[in-house]
């Protein structure tokens, strides 16, 4: 019986996995619409995607922005599945779809600030906290990030490349149709939600990795296993001048333990060479679970 329960639970698992990730498109996209209904439109902050040419659009001739994003982001997502051949998944079809029913929805809520420029900071952090969500429900809202891919897979440009070009020709709009404040401030908005996004994805918590060159490669490594309690990968290299072996000690801490790792190998090896570095994501044992 037991292990019968054991099956079942791994055969639902997956299912309950899918679920949260519908409720996390779900969450993310009402955060998104949310803080352009209460930031972004009433401030006229145009932050790259379709949410800024629907923000131009109903500046110029006051068009719904509900509409004007569905208009966008239903015929994007159909010349991605035709074009890309690829399966972008229902996830992805309901956040294209979901995100705009929420603008039409909030489209009467109070600005929360006629600052434009708190609008495309708090503008911006809503946004990319929103959007962090939604990858991390492993699908997308649609949008530019289509036209982005399309445009890369029949002109040989990065992916990053195209996104900025779409998304500096609709800041640069802004700055037309608005002026050339609107668009700096735009600017601001477009990365504080790139940032925001890297900090959903990652996380708060930074990890330092250290590769420690030294002549007292056991001393130092039983110092960091005693003192320490991290693992060390010994990595093996060749110097440049001697051309000789010698070997490189990898160890990845917490940032709260990396003074206390350089005062350990400073006191093993007053002459060891340390390279730091920040590990945005790091998964295993000591650290964050996949």
């Amino acid at each position: 019986m037991w292990k019968k329960n054991q099956r079942n639970r791994k055969e639902t698992h997956p299912y309950l996995t899918e679920f949260m990730d519908y409720i996390f498109v779900i969450i993310g996209s009402t955060l998104v619409a949310i803080s352009f209904n209460v930031f972004l439109l009433p401030n006229e902050v145009a932050s790259g995607g379709v949410s800024g040419i629907s923000t131009i659009l109903y500046g110029l001739f006051e068009w719904k922005p509900a509409f004007v994003q569905w208009a966008f982001n239903i015929p994007l997502f159909i010349a991605g599945v035709i074009l890309l051949g690829k399966n972008f998944g229902l996830k992805s079809a309901v956040g294209t779809i979901f995100l705009p029913f929420i603008v039409y929805l909030t489209e009467d809520w109070e600005a929360w600030t006629m600052n434009p420029l708190l609008g495309a900071l708090f503008g911006g952090i809503l946004v990319g906290l929103g959007l962090g969500i939604v990858f991390r429900g492993r699908a997308s809202t649609g949008g530019t990030d289509l036209a982005a891919q399309i445009i890369t897979k029949f002109t040989g440009l990065t992916l990053g490349t195209s996104i900025a070009l779409i998304d500096g020709m609709i800041v640069l709009a802004a700055a037309v149709v608005f002026d050339i404040e609107r668009g700096l401030y735009a600017l601001i908005g477009l990365y504080v939600t790139s940032k925001t996004i890297d900090l959903v994805q990652v996380g708060f918590g930074r990890s330092k990795l250290v590769y420690i060159i030294t002549t007292k490669q056991m001393e130092i490594r039983d110092a960091i296993y005693e003192e320490v309690d991290r693992g060390v990968t010994k990595l093996t290299a060749t110097g440049g001048y001697t051309d000789s072996e010698r070997p490189i000690l990898m160890v990845v801490v917490h940032q709260t333990e990396f003074t206390k790792l350089k005062q350990v190998v400073k006191n093993a090896d007053p002459s060891a060479f340390i390279i730091v570095s920040d590990a945005s994501e790091v998964l295993g044992e000591g650290f964050k679970r996949a």
